[in-house]
């Protein structure tokens, strides 16, 4: 039986990832989800002879509400993440001991961000609650995408995710969930590190067939919250605050990856590596006139919005 370039391909980078994994451990601190959360403030709801949320409770703006949600929503979908990557990768060896240590981390930041938020009353806990049941009764899934493709997804999308929590803990004005969000922050920008160093390896071994993956989660990229209800209003206000916007996207996510890879300036492509690259370059070029467009339009908003 003949093996798949891709399924042959995740056998040859298995040392690469028992090495990263490695690094990973060494540089990644231990942290706990307790240590981040005002639990004085805490108090009981009506359930319990206490009282139930009102919205003036919450010290969280709309904009800060939304972004906290989204990001918590997001994370709450783990099982279905760890299906994906478990599946893509599969839990034998190396890979294996990497899906189960990337499953631990990001749990943590699910349970921190729940527990801050029922904690200090930033968002109805009612709602919450039935987003959840929503949003992880539907999972997520990201399609028939091959391991490689999924690699080259993940390369982005934890950087996407850093980005997010980190302008996310500024825009909520308050310095403890500031701290939260940079610790969770911290870890997204190492998970990213692991994956952006397999993809490295994987250019080296087969560049065109890297090439092509990039270039196909480039083009079709989407954050894995974009299933959730509400997600177009919540994305709106999140990218109109500056918190996660093309801009951003194309600056600190897209092109920082690529040129890691020096995808522009390899000499190793066959046709179909070159193809590919040629689509990727016209599409980051449109990527990157959007976000100007985007970042104009929002600051006329802005300007008329300060003459009234």
């Amino acid at each position: 039986m003949t093996t798949s370039p891709h399924a042959a391909l995740l056998t040859e980078l298995e040392p690469v990832v028992a090495d990263n994994l490695d690094r990973h451990l060494s540089l990644a601190k231990e942290w706990h989800p307790h240590d981040f959360v005002p639990w004085s403030e805490g108090r009981d709801f009506a359930a319990l002879g206490g009282e139930d949320w009102s919205p003036e409770q919450s010290r969280l703006d709309e904009t800060a509400r939304a972004a906290m949600i989204t990001n918590l929503l997001t994370e709450d979908n783990l099982p279905s993440y760890h299906r994906e990557i478990a599946t893509r990768f599969g839990r034998d060896g190396a890979w294996g001991q990497w899906v189960g240590r990337w499953t631990a981390e990001e749990n943590r930041h699910g349970i921190a961000l729940r527990d801050y938020l029922l904690v200090t009353r930033g968002v109805d806990p009612v709602a919450l609650e039935r987003a959840r049941m929503d949003y992880m009764t539907s999972g997520y899934d990201s399609g028939d995408k091959s391991p490689l493709e999924a690699l080259a997804y993940v390369s982005f999308q934890e950087l996407a995710t850093r980005v997010s929590h980190r302008n996310t803990g500024r825009a909520t004005g308050d310095p403890i969930a500031d701290k939260l969000l940079a610790r969770i922050a911290t870890d997204e920008n190492l998970h990213m590190v692991f994956y952006r160093n397999l993809m490295a390896a994987a250019f080296d071994i087969d560049p065109d067939l890297s090439m092509q993956a990039v270039t196909t989660e480039v083009v079709g990229f989407a954050m894995p919250g974009a299933g959730m209800a509400g997600f177009r209003r919540m994305s709106t206000l999140i990218a109109k605050a500056g918190i996660y916007d093309l801009r951003l996207h194309h600056d600190e996510v897209v092109s920082p990856v690529l040129r890691a890879w020096r995808v522009f300036e390899r000499t190793d492509l066959g046709a179909a590596g070159e193809k590919a690259r040629e689509e990727l370059a016209e599409f980051v070029t449109g990527l990157d006139a959007a976000a100007s467009r985007f970042v104009e339009s929002r600051e006329r908003a802005r300007a008329r919005v300060a003459a009234r």
